[in-house]
């Protein structure tokens, strides 16, 4: 999991003067409403947004945001990306939740100039998501489960997170009642409260109802939230122990990959297309705003067929000096 290096400059305590301190919670506030911006974006937000007040008014004597110009906001980003030795996904965060603050500003509090207007993302490398064949799925999901309420559990999460491909806290923030069976459908909330329905199979259908009748039932108490999956104690299920359930299972069936839940999502994506999937109804399906966004997964399956073709077409690799 990435990690972003959100230290403070200079080792300043975070002792903001009020009005940057008022006008960062009210533009937080006004993304968590208006925008839907979940907790974890939230709170990125507010950790990028605390270090540029900090460093504004304790390092660039910046004592309101009516005074911040570009020249500033381009000092800042050399100051995290030359003295904090920050990387591109780290600054492109910054310069993404300064955006956001100036523009509120202009929208919401009278501000008349938008000082980030003219600041440029760092452009990232286009990184290709990691891949899992579908032989490997197989022997993935043929794992040999605990007949027990958690084994059947953790067997239902790995066949929905491969039925439907979705994000890992779509998973565990699904409610038993967006939970079809019959229909074999979950209708979930994914990010910016974006409302989408999700197909799922068979084989993850009969998994869930062997949770929810010999699994979820034994494990439920009165202070049981409204979570499909819960953990051991009855209550809702974290990200991180989701990220181990993936690990010890991918362990167990010998698979030596870096993994996590959002492989399997990847997975789900891959060999939709692979197998003939039109790519906008996999857009809908795994909640992408935008196409450009799914189309990642054409890189991947070319890239999957050019190995395929390198490996095993006669022609495909260079001729020999002698033939």
């Amino acid at each position: 999991m990435q990690r972003h290096n959100m230290s403070h400059p200079k080792g300043h305590a975070v002792s903001l003067p009020v009005q940057w301190k008022d006008e960062m919670e009210a533009c937080l506030a006004t993304l968590s409403v208006e925008r839907g911006h979940a907790a974890h974006s939230q709170r990125i937000n507010r950790e990028a947004l605390t270090q540029f007040a900090s460093w504004a008014a304790c390092d660039a004597g910046l004592a309101s945001p009516d005074t911040v110009q570009d020249v500033h906001l381009q000092a800042f980003l050399r100051h995290c990306s030359q003295e904090l030795g920050l990387a591109a996904a780290s600054i492109k965060i910054r310069v993404v939740a300064i955006k956001h603050f100036f523009r509120w500003r202009t929208a919401e509090a009278g501000a008349r100039i938008d000082p980030s207007q003219t600041l440029a993302q760092p452009k990232l490398p286009r990184k290709l998501p990691g891949i899992l064949t579908e032989s490997e799925v197989r022997a993935l999901l043929d794992v040999p489960f605990p007949d027990t309420p958690l084994g059947r559990r953790d067997h239902a999460i790995m066949e929905l997170l491969y039925a439907s491909g979705l994000r890992a806290n779509e998973i565990v923030t699904l409610r038993a009642e967006q939970t079809f069976l019959d229909q074999r459908v979950v209708r979930v909330l994914g990010k910016g409260s974006k409302e989408r329905v999700v197909p799922f199979g068979e084989r993850a259908a009969a998994a869930i109802a062997r949770w929810l009748k010999a699994g979820r039932a034994e494990l439920a108490h009165a202070k049981t939230g409204p979570e499909l999956f819960l953990n051991q104690n009855g209550v809702k299920l974290t990200t991180v122990r989701l990220w181990q359930i993936v690990k010890e299972v991918m362990k167990r069936a010998g698979i030596e990959k870096e993994v996590y839940p959002h492989l399997l999502r990847h997975a789900f994506a891959t060999h939709l297309l692979s197998h003939g999937a039109d790519l906008r109804v996999i857009q809908e399906m795994l909640g992408h705003a935008s196409l450009a966004t799914t189309q990642m997964y054409t890189h991947v399956d070319h890239q999957r067929l050019r190995t395929i073709h390198q490996a095993h077409h006669p022609r495909a690799r260079k001729a020999t000096p002698d033939g």
